[in-house]
């Protein structure tokens, strides 16, 4: 309790003097998960655009070129590590000031049947997706707070909205962050706080490889048409149609310096095509029907 204190007392002492700077300062945002894929991009573009950047990750030996900026700075941020996520937050105040916007980007997707999905690898998505990007909104907002102002911008997935089968984790924990989220931008607006979600649909990203988890047990065979038939789809699926992390990264820069009271960003031509396609459907069954047909369930 005593960090969060002296961590509160000092961002409003830093956030006056922020704040009376006016101009003057460039602004700042907080990105985690910069170590590849979008949130590098995203990096890369504030810091292109004059902003200070906090390029977070959980080994900032992978900051690579964003460590040579600067004005970025690259530091640590596990966000199953607590300690972390208010470390990294104080670093950035104290490098440059106060924390403008927060752009929440780490996370991972695990697959499989939930039955055979052990405990801790259950919690564990859910711990990083959903209650480390709480913790991290939660470490920015006495700044934020104390300066009437902020962006805090929470990278969803159009799968926060539609799900596929075995990803019963990875949508739960997205559709999770997309009603807090949601319910956040009520909160948080009464502060001068505005909340973005970003909602990407295929991005050419290594979220296949280590940022992907799939858990099976073969011994379950009764789930083993469904998931032979999912392993199929998700190869087959070709990366030709996806968008690249440069693109979300201009929509989370919109979402980010955009001043109005919208809520959804959607990021590429697939995700608005499966998005309209949900939500033109008649009633709910249809869609559901169409989804269960196209995977042979």
């Amino acid at each position: 309790v005593g960090v969060h204190i002296r961590l509160s007392r000092r961002v409003t002492l830093v956030g006056a003097l922020h704040r009376n700077r006016g101009t003057e300062m460039s602004q700042t945002v907080l990105i985690t998960g910069a170590s590849s894929g979008i949130g590098k991009a995203s990096a890369n573009l504030f810091a292109d655009r004059g902003w200070n950047v906090v390029a977070t990750m959980r080994n900032p030996d992978d900051g690579g070129d964003l460590a040579r900026n600067d004005h970025v700075l690259v530091t640590r941020l596990d966000l199953l590590d607590s300690k972390s996520i208010t470390t990294a937050v104080e670093e950035g105040i104290d490098r440059f000031g106060g924390i403008d916007v927060l752009v929440n980007n780490a996370g991972y997707g695990a697959y499989g049947p939930l039955e055979a999905t052990p405990m801790d690898v259950i919690r564990r998505q859910f711990d990083v997706n959903l209650f480390g990007l709480i913790e991290t909104i939660v470490a920015v907002l006495p700044g934020m707070r104390a300066r009437a102002s902020g962006v805090i911008v929470n990278v969803s997935s159009v799968g926060g909205r539609v799900t596929y089968p075995l990803g019963s984790l990875y949508h739960g924990s997205k559709w999770a962050v997309e009603g807090l989220s949601e319910a956040l931008h009520y909160e948080l607006a009464v502060l001068g706080i505005r909340v973005k979600l970003i909602e990407p649909g295929g991005v050419n990203t290594d979220f296949g490889g280590r940022s992907f988890v799939f858990t099976h047990d073969p011994n379950l065979t009764d789930y083993q048409p469904l998931v032979d038939a999912a392993v199929a789809a998700m190869e087959a699926g070709t990366p030709s149609g996806n968008q690249e992390p440069e693109d979300v990264a201009e929509v989370i820069f919109a979402a980010a310096t955009d001043e109005s009271a919208r809520l959804r960003f959607i990021s590429g031509d697939g995700a608005k095509a499966l998005l309209a396609n949900r939500y033109s459907a008649e009633q709910d069954e249809q869609f559901l029907a169409g989804m269960r047909e196209r995977f042979g369930i």
